[in-house]
């Protein structure tokens, strides 16, 4: 069986390390804990891991952030995986630093991205991860504050986090998603 996991962020050096690439982020520490690279394909930066006998087909778009539906629709078309099986890890403002909470659907809240996915696949119904990067600035500074970089305080709470969605990952797709969040949504 094979699942979609897509980590959403920007492309380029100026948007290492920030709060909107912790998608990104979370997908090169899954490759990187099964020793495998990301190679450039269409729309994304895509790498495949195994879980059991799933397939974790992992997709980082490369049409930045506002236009990442093109790279979902065309890699679940592509996989012929049906949304329920594509779970797409994602900022958000609305939780606190570090806190994660894995949903089977739901609105964009605002999110550009997540707004963009649902315009082209057609629903909201389709899983996420939800990376909570907090929500620490002045009104009128949302954009500098997810385009910034973490800083080495914020990483002593993201790194063991980043792990913890890396198991979040594999649970979605080798236990599934009511059992993961039972076990994860609440740590």
């Amino acid at each position: 069986m094979k699942f979609v996991i897509v980590g959403l962020g920007n492309i380029g050096a100026e948007y290492e390390m920030t709060r909107h690439n912790i998608g990104f982020m979370v997908l090169d520490r899954l490759a990187s804990q099964n020793n495998t690279k990301f190679a450039m394909d269409r729309y994304a930066y895509w790498a495949e891991i195994k879980c059991r006998n799933h397939y974790l087909e992992l997709i980082k778009p490369t049409t930045y952030m506002n236009e990442s539906g093109k790279a979902v629709r065309y890699w679940l078309e592509h996989e012929k995986v049906p949304v329920e099986r594509c779970l797409v890890v994602v900022d958000d403002l609305a939780l606190e630093l570090g806190q994660l909470r894995m949903k089977s659907g739901g609105s964009a809240g605002g999110h550009n991205g997540l707004s963009n996915i649902e315009a082209l696949i057609g629903t909201q119904a389709y899983p996420r991860l939800r990376f909570g990067i907090g929500h620490k600035f002045h009104r009128g500074q949302q954009i500098d504050y997810v385009l910034g970089k973490f800083t080495p305080q914020d990483m002593a709470i993201v790194e063991p986090k980043i792990d913890m969605a890396c198991e979040m990952i594999t649970s979605f797709a080798c236990a599934g998603i009511a059992n993961t969040m039972n076990l994860f949504n609440n740590k």
